[in-house]
C-alpha cells in the first residue's frame, strides 16, 4: 500500500507483517507543524485511506496516531475554517463524519494511540475507534462553542461512552481536561507514561492476534448492531452471529487447542 502520494501526504499508512497470523496497519496523521490539526484535505485522506484498509482480508488490527510526541489531533484547522462559505461548512462537517465513519466500518479493531492533545474533530476520531491508550500528559477536550459552533457529527457517540453529564460538560463548556480525567470517566481505557505507550498497545496487539481473525471481525461487527438495536434483537443478532462463526472450522480448530493446552 502506498503512503505518501496515494494520502496526499498528511495521512501515512505503515503495514507491521505478523507472519501467518496476518498485519497491523499503523496510520499516523501527519501534520506536526500544526499539531495534526485537520482540514478538507485530511479528513478525506481519512476516509480514503480506511477504505482501503477495510479492503485488506489479512488486515488484524489498526493503529491511529498522530506524528511527533505533542499531538494526537488537535481538532480541525481553523485558519482553513474560519472563512468557508455555507456550502463549504458543510461538506467540511460531511468529511468529519466520513472520517469517523470509515474507522467505525473498518471491520478489525482500531486502537487510538492518543500521545498528546485531543481536541475537536481528535477526540470524535479517537471516540470512533474500538478502544484508547493514551499517554499520561494528553489533553481532551471538545472546545466547538469556543470558536462559535457546536459539537456535531461524531460527537454524539460521547454520551455513551462517558454518561450524558460527562458529554454534556464537555460539549457545553469547552473546557480542557487532563488525560487521567478521561481515564476515571473511562474514555480512555489505558493510561501510561509515554514510554510505555507502545507496550501497553502491543499487549492490546497480541490478545487480537491469538484470538480467532474471523471471530474479532464477527465480534466488531455485532457491537456495531449493539449500537442499534434494542435489546432482544441484539441478544437475536449475537445467536446469529454465533452461528455464523461456525460456517468455518476456526472454532474448533482455536478449542482443539484450548483444551490441548489445558491438559498439560
Amino acid at each position: 500500500m502506498k503512503t505518501a502520494n496515494e494520502i496526499n501526504d498528511l495521512v501515512l499508512i505503515r503495514m507491521d507483517e505478523r507472519g501467518d497470523a496476518g498485519h497491523i496497519a499503523h496510520v499516523t496523521i501527519n501534520n506536526p507543524t500544526k499539531r495534526n490539526a485537520l482540514g478538507i484535505a485530511g479528513k478525506r485522506a481519512i476516509a480514503n485511506a480506511f477504505s482501503k484498509l477495510s479492503q485488506d482480508d489479512k488486515l488484524r488490527a489498526v493503529v491511529l496516531t498522530g506524528a511527533g510526541d505533542k499531538s494526537f489531533i488537535a481538532g480541525a484547522d481553523l485558519a482553513e475554517m474560519k472563512d468557508l462559505t455555507v456550502e463549504e461548512a458543510e461538506e467540511e462537517h460531511t468529511l468529519t463524519h466520513y472520517a469517523c465513519d470509515s474507522i467505525r466500518r473498518c471491520p478489525v479493531p482500531v486502537i487510538a494511540r492518543v500521545n498528546g492533545y485531543c481536541l475537536g474533530a481528535g477526540m470524535e476520531l479517537a471516540a470512533s475507534c474500538d478502544m484508547r491508550a493514551a499517554v499520561d500528559h494528553a489533553k481532551f477536550g471538545m472546545p466547538e462553542v469556543r470558536v462559535g459552533l457546536p459539537s456535531g457529527m461524531e460527537a454524539a457517540l460521547l454520551p455513551a461512552l462517558l454518561g450524558w453529564g460527562r458529554a454534556a460538560e464537555l460539549v457545553l463548556t469547552g473546557d480542557i481536561f487532563e488525560a487521567k480525567d478521561m481515564y476515571q470517566f473511562g474514555f480512555v481505557q489505558k493510561l501510561v507514561p509515554a514510554s510505555e505507550l507502545d507496550v501497553a498497545i502491543e499487549k492490546w496487539l497480541q490478545s487480537i492476534l491469538v484470538s480467532g481473525a474471523r471471530a474479532v471481525r464477527l465480534q466488531k461487527s455485532l457491537m456495531r448492531d449493539w449500537e442499534r438495536m434494542s435489546l432482544t434483537d441484539s441478544i437475536r443478532r449475537g445467536i446469529e452471529m454465533c452461528v455464523e462463526a461456525r460456517r468455518t472450522d476456526e472454532p474448533s480448530k482455536l478449542m482443539t487447542a484450548f483444551l490441548a493446552r489445558k491438559k498439560k
